[in-house]
């Protein structure tokens, strides 16, 4: 057998889509790429983790307001007040009427008060990235294009911003942005606002530079091709060569770094809630569940382990899922 002919067996089948005519039709590089993360398992797998996560943040809105869901009744009966508010029976008083047991203290069922929770959780990590991802791409773009003296002056402002120690600066600020956000947002806001855009234009802020270094060594290359040049001799506009000629060439690692980041910044909510500078109770968000139930990790075990496992299922999917969009969208990835 011959060297080629073994490189055939090993390698992996084809799948050549017929026309009706009997003619083999190409694929579009979106095709092969949707072709290569349909066949990696564990990616689907984290892909439909993720969408159900997406649906229980939508729905979840929808269920309280009809009145289906409750996440801010209390019902005292549940509780045991002797032991200073643990609710009776085993793993946190579940039962038929309550899956997930009952909140300590409030006797809410807990169930409503989690999937309440990943709305606030879900909206803030969205938030957070887009602000970002705005950023990065745009200034990553200006800078690889540029170069030259812009390209110093935007490289030196990453440094500085990578400089600035992000969790300090979130704690030490919190009280005066908070109180400033509520002056500026229009309207009678609850505490859960101007805490919510605090959150989400710190985190932004600060995480966009790594993005811009992503995105500026991609545009340092896309910048020497033909339609580049074809662009430039045909008089466009920069406005036009940045957001009509380069940036559709880069949906692909922003799409990536989308969905990377967004786990970081579920967990950067759940850490700032337990210090104390997320979105305060009784607005549920997954972070101030899981800081408040440290309080109660010895009495109401699952209190505790139910928003813990569901953090850490949603943050292993969202990475699993951008490692399996990263290799299906490398067009060298089946070699």
């Amino acid at each position: 057998m011959s060297f080629q002919e073994s490189q055939l067996e090993v390698s992996e089948p084809i799948d050549p889509k017929i026309t009706p005519t009997g003619l083999i039709a190409g694929q579009s590089p979106t095709q092969l790429a949707l072709g290569r993360f349909r066949r990696d398992r564990l990616s689907m797998i984290s892909f439909w983790i993720v969408v159900f996560y997406f649906l229980a943040g939508i729905v979840s809105p929808i269920l309280v307001k009809v009145g289906v869901s409750k996440p801010l009744a209390n019902d005292q009966k549940l509780l045991n007040i002797d032991l200073g508010g643990v609710p009776n029976g085993a793993w946190g008083g579940t039962s038929w009427h309550h899956l997930l047991g009952v909140e300590p203290r409030t006797g809410t069922d807990f169930l409503s008060r989690l999937s309440y929770g990943i709305t606030f959780s879900l909206t803030i990590a969205i938030s957070a990235t887009i602000v970002a991802v705005v950023i990065g791409v745009v200034l990553g773009i200006i800078s690889g294009f540029s170069g030259g003296w812009v390209d110093a002056i935007i490289g030196r402002f990453i440094d500085m911003t990578l400089s600035f120690p992000q969790t300090l600066m979130l704690l030490a600020l919190s009280a005066t942005g908070v109180a400033l956000f509520a002056k500026i947002l229009p309207g009678d806001t609850s505490d859960a606002i101007p805490n919510g855009v605090y959150e989400v234009l710190v985190l932004g802020l600060f995480g966009w530079p790594s993005i811009a270094r992503l995105i500026r060594g991609q545009v340092l290359s896309i910048r020497e091709r033909e339609f580049i040049d074809a662009a430039r001799l045909s008089g466009a506009s920069r406005r036009r060569i940045y957001f009509k000629e380069i940036l559709p060439n880069l949906w692909a690692p922003v799409l990536v770094q989308f969905t990377l980041i967004m786990p970081a910044y579920v967990s950067a909510e759940a850490a700032l809630s337990f210090l104390g500078v997320g979105i305060p109770v009784p607005t549920p968000t997954l972070g101030n569940i899981l800081g408040d139930s440290v309080n109660f990790s010895g009495s109401d075990f699952s209190y505790f382990f139910y928003p813990a496992l569901l953090l850490a299922i949603i943050v292993v999917s969202f990475n699993l899922l951008g490692d399996g969009l990263r290799d299906a969208l490398d067009p060298k990835g089946d070699r």
